[in-house]
């Protein structure tokens, strides 16, 4: 019998655009993993965030998180699988430095999460996204560079004008595993770093192969989900996803707000 994986983005796809599951969504994929089906998500967000949208949700296989960096096991909250920087994305953020370009950094510093920046440096988009996360455990303000780059890195955010960042996407896209688009909440322009081995593609390939799996289906809305749907046996774009992403998948469904994803698995 064939074995199937569903993996759906958050922000966009499984939650509706105000950061929240529907009580019909969380229903059908309660029962789809009652019956034995294996649902899982594969979002940007971290395990604590990703936790409080989907609450709710009882999906009880490993989570992917920070867009691939991250596998953890959403019972134990053991990390299963984990992408770190290497010492030359020091070279980077001396150059984003460099360029007046001070991002949010992500690390673990003596076994502890943290997202790290410079309370000075931080511009009005950052604050946008900063203050959405306030009393967040992981939450810490340094004051100079070398506070910032401390610890076990493995994703970096920079939050500023579109012609600032697209110079450093150019030039490191091959490098490093880089996202490059809009925030659907804020519509700030956003340049994501992470570890080229991070990917959403490559951490469902790893989970496909350990919980034995023959085929992938995937939903999506954003330009980050094309390595998924790439990867995907069946991948299907939400109606409010990008054109680029449509034209990767292998049909539309409702959208976001209208709980596309459920209806899908349901029918």
């Amino acid at each position: 019998m064939e074995k199937c994986l569903y993996v759906s983005d958050l922000d966009g796809t499984l939650l509706r655009s105000d950061e929240t599951i529907s009580e019909y969504t969380c229903n059908v994929i309660n029962k789809l993993t009652e019956n034995g089906g294996l649902f899982s998500y594969a979002t940007a967000r971290s395990y604590i965030t990703a936790k409080k949208v989907t609450k709710g949700l009882d999906a009880k296989i490993p989570l992917i998180v920070y867009n691939g960096a991250f596998v953890i096991d959403n019972v134990s909250e053991e990390i299963l699988i984990s992408n770190y920087f290497h010492n030359e994305i020091k070279e980077v953020l001396t150059e984003l430095f460099t360029n007046d370009i001070y991002p949010i950094v992500y690390s673990y510093i003596d076994t502890v999460e943290y997202f790290s920046f410079l309370t000075d440096k931080c511009n009005d988009g950052m604050w946008a996204f900063l203050n959405t996360r306030r009393g967040d455990k992981r939450w810490r303000e340094v004051q100079s560079t070398e506070e910032l780059i401390q610890g076990n890195m493995f994703y970096i955010t920079c939050i500023d004008a579109e012609e600032r960042l697209k110079p450093f996407f150019e030039k490191y896209k091959e490098k490093y595993h880089v996202v490059f688009q809009q925030d659907i909440y804020t519509k700030e322009q956003w340049l994501e770093i992470m570890p080229l081995e991070a990917s959403k593609a490559n951490a469902i390939l790893q989970l496909k192969e350990l919980l034995k799996c023959s085929k992938v289906v995937s939903f999506g809305d954003g330009i980050n989900d094309i390595d998924m749907f790439n990867i995907s046996d069946e991948a299907y774009a939400v109606s409010n996803a990008v054109d680029e992403l449509k034209q990767a998948a292998t049909a539309e469904i409702g959208s976001n707000n209208e709980d596309g994803v459920a209806k899908w698995l349901e029918s």
